[in-house]
């Protein structure tokens, strides 16, 4: 397709064909905020504010304490809990709890600056791959040629392709057939390397080819979560 200023990104993260492309897509947005908020943006009054108030999942916080240095961590972390403190807790001890307060706790422990950020901007470049993927041509076929879209992510994609912005209708069809077959060929992959893998274990098999399904295990949970697992070294 033609490259411009918005279908560059796009082109990018499609040309691999490794792996599912949203979750590349994921992973560079993820990237640029976690080390936006711990960099330039850590005395912006706007986006301290913000996340002041929405704080970090565990995830996010702990890929912040990874690319970020410790003193901007710190200073986000101050005022993020001056906001806990003030606002949340109560004011004086005893007495019956206050269940606003409860609720927004609750509120604040599963909300995170970063993941509200990341999925507005993938409704953003998704809008962009249905915009091309309509026009058809090349890009179709790039599209068509991805590897797989893991399970997260084709949910994601369908739902916002049926949505504002999303396919437009007459082509909802053709666009849900390419990209479920990516899923679910790839899904029927998986489970044929994992049923092999557990026939292995069988004492019957013993000495016979593991063929492709040694990193089964690891490539399931990739597609059933969209993140690759980290895998611990056993000793032995």
């Amino acid at each position: 397709m033609k490259e411009t200023i918005v279908t560059i990104p796009i082109n990018d993260l499609f040309a691999p064909k490794c792996g599912c492309p949203l979750c590349r897509m994921e992973e560079m947005l993820e990237e640029q905020y976690v080390t936006f908020i711990t960099g330039d943006a850590m005395m912006e009054p706007s986006v301290r504010v913000a996340t002041n108030k929405k704080g970090f999942c565990h995830r996010h916080f702990s890929r912040m304490t990874q690319l970020g240095q410790k003193l901007p961590n710190a200073l986000i972390l101050e005022t993020h809990l001056e906001v806990i403190r003030d606002e949340l807790m109560p004011k004086k001890l005893g007495g019956k709890p206050d269940k606003k307060k409860l609720e927004a706790i609750r509120q604040t422990m599963n909300s995170c600056y970063v993941c509200d950020r990341v999925e507005a901007d993938m409704f953003h470049l998704v809008a962009t791959v249905f915009a091309e993927w309509s026009k058809g041509g090349e890009f179709r076929k790039t599209y068509s040629e991805q590897p797989f879209i893991c399970l997260k992510h084709y949910q994601f994609i369908m739902t916002a392709a049926m949505g504002k912005g999303g396919v437009p209708s007459k082509l909802l069809g053709d666009f849900h057939a390419e990209t479920a077959a990516l899923t679910k060929n790839y899904l029927e992959s998986l489970y044929g390397d994992i049923k092999h893998f557990v026939s292995m274990f069988d004492y019957r098999n013993r000495g016979k080819d593991w063929g492709t399904s040694t990193d089964a295990i690891e490539r399931s949970i990739e597609f059933l979560t969209g993140e690759k697992p980290t895998v611990a070294e056993k000793s032995e």
